[in-house]
């Protein structure tokens, strides 16, 4: 019999069914309601959070059972955009995307480089390169990026509407070798061993100021993803927690600042994604794209949560196609100009289903 854990004990997976299929809609639920089983559950601010494979199963388990719930579980609506004095109705990334890549921590150990890409002596998934070369492909004329340009903001966009009139603010296709903007390594100490939700937010903060974006202006079309040493468990990560990574935004003087948890997924193996895709050496950072890649999604298409693409449940563009492996919107292969990366889909309106490419 599998089993899955959650909150460290450990649930019989036909137990949970049989359990869940007559106390869901004995409890007078909504079909609305919020996935007990998620990472998020409780933790507001884990928004777009990817749960591990094993949690994901717990999560399906529960849906199937209460059959009610399955309601607009899928389709993205728009969520009216901020009221941000500054940018009125920015919800997404509707301008240039910019990327910076956060190095959280002296525990990655010594800096190198291997052409223009930094490189760490303690980085045994070689994550830092291959992070740097996923951005730096995105645009060359890959398709997954072209889901999410059909999602938009500003004025013209309709609060509670699953698509865009055509003088909306759309999120735009990356020109090639844009998206990443800049690489720090904060070694000025090292990374906490459990870092909370506040000391990841101040560490985006401080990559704001370190590449001088220090205006509303500035912050208004990037996402700061900070990249946490192996060994290390922020917000629990691999300790319990039962989720890979997720993202989230702060208010600020210097704007509304977007920044993703990233922790080293490579330490909680196929748990995260390790070979989901690709079988032996050739699938040891699979994690990090398919799980990276759900988290960019999900900033440029809800970048402040949730003003912008959700469900009616609240779940995002990339956590309504999370770990599938087969059939319509199976994770795959994506091919850019730096190399072949391993790629989760992400939900399309315009199809109605999850989709790798348009």
């Amino acid at each position: 019999m599998s089993a899955f854990s959650k909150y460290g004990k450990v649930i019989a997976f036909s137990s949970l069914i049989a359990a869940l299929s007559g106390v869901a809609l004995a409890a007078g639920q909504s079909p609305l309601q919020e996935n007990p089983y998620s990472p998020s559950y409780g933790h507001a601010y884990r928004h777009g959070v990817i749960p591990t494979m094993e949690t994901w199963h717990v999560m399906q388990a529960y849906e199937s059972a209460a059959s009610s719930l399955k309601v607009s579980t899928k389709t993205l609506y728009y969520g009216g955009g901020t009221t941000d004095a500054s940018f009125a109705h920015a919800a997404v990334t509707s301008g240039p995307e910019k990327v910076y890549l956060v190095f959280y921590g002296s525990q990655w150990g010594t800096q190198g480089s291997s052409g223009s890409l930094a490189t760490f002596s303690n980085d045994p998934a070689n994550a830092a390169p291959y992070l740097q070369n996923l951005f730096l492909g995105l645009g060359s004329g890959e398709g997954w990026s072209t889901v999410m340009t059909q999602y938009c903001d500003g004025p013209a966009a309709v609060n509670n509407s699953t698509s865009c009139p055509s003088n909306a603010n759309f999120i735009p296709y990356p020109a090639s070798g844009t998206v990443l903007a800049g690489v720090w390594y904060d070694n000025s100490a090292p990374s906490p061993q459990r870092a909370t939700t506040a000391q990841l937010t101040q560490e985006a903060l401080n990559a704001a100021a370190h590449f001088g974006n220090t205006t509303a202006a500035s912050n208004r079309y990037v996402q700061y993803v900070i990249l946490s040493p192996t060994g290390t468990n922020p917000d629990g990560f691999n300790a319990g927690a039962n989720f890979c990574a997720w993202h989230n935004y702060t208010a600020s003087s210097v704007g509304d600042v977007a920044y993703t948890n990233m922790p080293y997924v490579y330490d909680a193996g196929s748990s995260c994604g390790k070979n989901f895709v690709n079988s032996g050496t050739a699938g040891v950072a699979d994690g990090f794209s398919i799980v990276e890649g759900h988290e960019y999604a999900e900033t440029l298409t809800d970048q402040f949560p949730s003003t912008g693409w959700v469900t009616k449940r609240g779940s995002e563009t990339g956590d309504v196609c999370a770990w599938i492996s087969s059939g319509q919107g199976a994770s795959g292969n994506v091919t850019m100009s730096t190399g072949v990366f391993a790629m989760q889909s992400t939900y399309s309106d315009k199809n109605n289903a999850c989709e790798l490419s348009l």
